[in-house]
């Protein structure tokens, strides 16, 4: 059947001047056998790179990288009003709205004339062209919103873009996809598949095509999507950038260097073998690459005399050229009479044989469980403002948000001075954001106007056991929020110097506690920056879209809620189990390793193995001179070492609100895992570096679950914390699959989950955080947790060597909640009595 592209054409009211922007703006094209060239003048600016986002905006620190957005549009702006056939397509808001605000009431007018008149268009339109495999749904929502609005305000319904365009991403998800069709988009374009991918959809002129991208949402998520015939760069020879080499189009028949003639015959040589590989008499050239059109005449200039002398040979050639957008150019497709092929799955992993870009899935760990610790922040900032009614708009937090999702942020492909400068801004968006949420509580304490403003203190380093409150106050009260839409337990840890305490909940009934000592390892992380001995454990229950207060009073007699047992465990001894009403966890008395998994519940038993392991970096070989990177991951060889190959010394925790099993494996690498009252998943807190690497080797490190699951190959995971996509070792849907490298070929990104099951049980491990994962032999599921790289395969980005506050390796704490579930479907009987 005849896949027909939806066009949301834009509905322009008349007014006293008539806009003709949208699909309006678009030329019109010659009918077959004329071969339509669509140029498209375009600049990809990277929100943040090689360079911050201010030093690319206003062209500072040169000597790293020459590019100045305010300079493009200022050109871009002046060469348009010199021809009304001129288009031009702008992508980063993050950008734009600065350049914006520092235009006069005059400029402002022309600019809007211009969009008006279809000749300055969007695409994409978020604040930053987003990656897609590092980045939760909420987080990308947000980053087109605060774009989009920017759009709207300023200009308009002329301003909505039609089209989304993520030419420079690394990969592209099945979520993403569905997101921009419930946006509105008619359609998406990018360039980065896997090559061998483009290769296949070259031969079969399945470039473009109907991506299906929700099974759930039926027709609502479909979207009409391009990859590109190359890269986003224009073709080879006709590049007209002050960056770029090639000849400029010489029209003076006067001169020696006259060229039009060979200039012609070159273009229309190259869009005859180019049409080769899609179905219609329509070709969309993009004209431009990152940071070009400093010199926008230069480019013009040339384009100017391209369309008028290939044009004149038109009835010779069949080749007509014209000034077109993205959406221009859809716009032509939706018209073609033409069966698209579809896909139903994603394009990751990105990259060809031995070049896999599967390292950024994990790369700077630290910043990624930041940029979800922001995102919250912000989900919780404006739900509470919502709420409360009061508040500022949290500016700040948005514009951090909407800058780290770009895909040379939360990737982690960034310079390390630029990830430093994301961090900052996060930090201030979400100092911003907290303030935002202690006046919306306060309102909802509904607190007398007489008494002075209620502050509370966000505690922000309670995973390595820091809150100044705590540790030297005698009384305070604890509020948490709940931003779900159920109620939930929780089990709260605060970092403190006493040993008994009375604790009341919001209705004044006493609340159990316990508290143990605050690890070696996290003494190890936190090092002079707090000082407390213990950790105070308690229960809270949190109504759904609300908050609870609890009290906490400093006891000076031993209180009789403490119950703990500790005990040491060293090898040799029997097997060790922790359990609370739902799991049990037994692990093996000769290594101190994860054993098995037991859900009492279902009463299903799964032997478990978790290790850590490292894969040896490659730093290039004869095969390939691709070393893994920020971007690549590339191991040597598929066998990864175990960091540590001793026996793991434990230390046991009992009370009655949780057991714990703290494993010391050796120097840079600890774990706790617990098991709280009434909650149905095991949390592994796993504390990662500093990676060694004085012998030379840059380590990936994973976290291994082994299991005696047969699941032939097949393991799952999440879209951007949405969908679930199946994948399969060694196999991808859509081209064949060459073995080359069976490690990293097989990972892929792994936003909130990754399983494995059978026809019986299922193992899930949930993230706080973007990672890299698979399942690299049957029973197995691994997750890449840190990279520590000494080499970089060429560019300018760094080696990925990061290093902490205090000058060591950066050391890394995440959590990973796991659980074991049958796969049967429970039933219920039901009776029904009748009268």
């Amino acid at each position: 059947m005849i896949l027909n592209i939806s066009l949301a054409i834009l509905l322009i009211q008349l007014q006293e001047v008539v806009c003709q922007c949208g699909y309006k703006a678009c030329e019109k094209t010659k009918d077959n056998p004329v071969l339509n060239i669509h140029l498209v003048p375009h600049t990809h600016d990277d929100v943040g790179w090689l360079k911050t986002v201010d030093q690319y905006y206003y062209g500072a620190n040169n000597s790293i990288q020459h590019a100045g957005i305010q300079y493009i549009l200022d050109s871009v702006v002046g060469l348009l009003q010199g021809s009304s056939h001129r288009k031009f397509v702008y992508v980063e808001m993050a950008f734009f709205m600065r350049w914006w605000r520092q235009q006069n009431e005059e400029m402002r007018n022309i600019i809007k004339d211009l969009v008006n008149k279809g000749q300055l268009q969007f695409a994409g339109g978020g604040w930053s062209q987003n990656d897609e495999a590092a980045t939760h749904y909420t987080a990308i929502i947000d980053n087109m919103a605060y774009g989009m609005k920017f759009l709207k305000d300023t200009f308009g319904d002329c301003s909505r873009p039609l089209v989304a365009w993520q030419i420079d991403v690394f990969g592209h998800s099945k979520e993403q996809a569905a997101l921009f069709a419930m946006m509105g988009f008619d359609g998406v374009f990018f360039a980065r598949i896997d090559a061998a991918d483009r290769l296949l959809r070259k031969a079969d002129k399945r470039l473009e095509g109907m991506w299906h991208a929700s099974q759930s949402l039926s027709s609502a998520a479909d979207l009409f999507y391009g990859a590109f015939y190359d890269h986003y760069s224009p073709p080879d020879g006709f590049c007209f950038d002050i960056f770029c080499d090639d000849q400029p189009i010489q029209d003076d028949q006067d001169l020696l260097d006259y060229n039009v003639d060979e200039r012609v015959d070159t273009f229309v040589k190259l869009m005859k073998e180019e049409a080769k590989s899609f179905q219609t008499n329509h070709i969309m050239l993009t004209m431009g690459n990152d940071f070009n059109y400093e010199n926008a005449n230069e480019w013009f200039k040339n384009m100017d005399k391209l369309l008028k002398y290939v044009n004149m040979k038109e009835n010779e050639t069949n080749v007509h050229v014209l000034y077109s957008s993205p959406a221009c150019y859809l716009y032509a497709l939706n018209q073609a009479d033409v069966t698209w092929s579809s896909k139903t799955d994603d394009f990751f992993p990105y990259g060809s044989p031995f070049n896999y870009w599967t390292g950024f899935y994990t790369s700077r760990p630290a910043l990624k469980g930041y940029i979800r610790i922001a995102n919250k922040v912000l989900q919780t900032c404006k739900q509470i403002k919502a709420v409360s009614g009061v508040g500022a708009d949290p500016v700040a937090l948005k514009d951090a948000i909407g800058i780290v999702q770009h895909h040379d942020a939360v990737t982690g492909t960034e310079k390390q001075h630029v990830a430093n400068d994301y961090a900052k801004r996060l930090a201030i968006g979400i100092d911003e954001g907290q303030k935002i949420e202690n006046d919306g509580i306060a309102q909802l304490i509904k607190i007398n106007a007489s008494q002075p403003s209620l502050q509370f203190e966000f505690c922000n380093n309670l995973n390595i056991s820091i809150c100044h409150v705590t540790e030297t106050l005698k009384m305070f009260t604890v509020t948490a929020y709940n931003p779900l839409a159920y109620q939930v337990l929780k089990y709260i840890r605060l970092p403190v110097n006493g040993m008994h305490y009375s604790i009341k909940d919001p209705d004044d009934n006493t609340v159990k506690y316990q508290v143990v000592e605050v690890t070696k390892a996290t003494q190890h992380v936190r090092k002079q920056r707090g000082n407390a001995s213990h950790e105070l454990i308690f229960p809270v229950n949190i109504p759904a879209v609300g908050f609870s207060t609890y009290t906490v009073t400093m006891d000076t007699v031993k209180n009789k809620y403490r119950n703990l047992q500790t005990r040491a465990v060293h090898a040799g001894i029997d097997d060790t189990t922790i359990s609370n009403n739902h799991l049990s966890l037994t692990f093996d008395g000769k290594t101190g390793l994860l054993k098995s998994i037991k859900n009492m519940d279902d009463d299903i038993m799964l032997p478990v193995r978790q290790m850590f392991y490292w894969y040896s970096s490659s730093t290039g070989d004869i095969i390939s001179d691709s070393s893994s990177s920020p971007y690549i991951f590339r191991p040597n060889g598929t066998k990864p070492f175990p960091v540590f190959d001793t026996t793991v010394n434990l230390k046991v925790f009992k009370s009655n609100l949780f057991e714990e099993v703290q494993q010391e494996f050796g120097p840079g690498l600890s774990q706790v895992i617990r098991l709280y009252k009434g909650q149905q998943h095991a949390e592994f807190e796993y504390t990662v570096g500093p990676i060694p690497f004085k012998d030379g080797l840059g380590k990936e490190i994973i976290s291994r679950f082994d299991t005696s699951l047969k699941n032939d190959g097949i393991f799952y995971t999440d879209s951007n914390g949405r969908q679930i996509m199946k994948r399969r070792r060694n196999h991808r849907d859509t081209f064949p699959y060459i073995n080359t490298d069976p490690v990293a070929g097989n990972y892929y990104p792994i936003n909130t989950k990754i399983f494995i099951k059978d026809n019986n049980t299922q193992l899930t491990v949930v993230t706080d955080r973007s990672h890299g994962g698979s399942s690299i032999q049957d029973g197995s599921l691994e997750i890449m947790v840190h990279r520590r790289l000494l080499y970089y395969d060429g560019g300018e980005v760094e080696a990925l060597n990061e290093t902490g506050q205090f000058g060591d390796g950066l050391i890394i704490r995440g959590d990973l909640l796991v659980t074991l579930n049958p796969m049967q479907i429970k039933t219920f009987q039901v009776q029904i009595k009748r009268k």
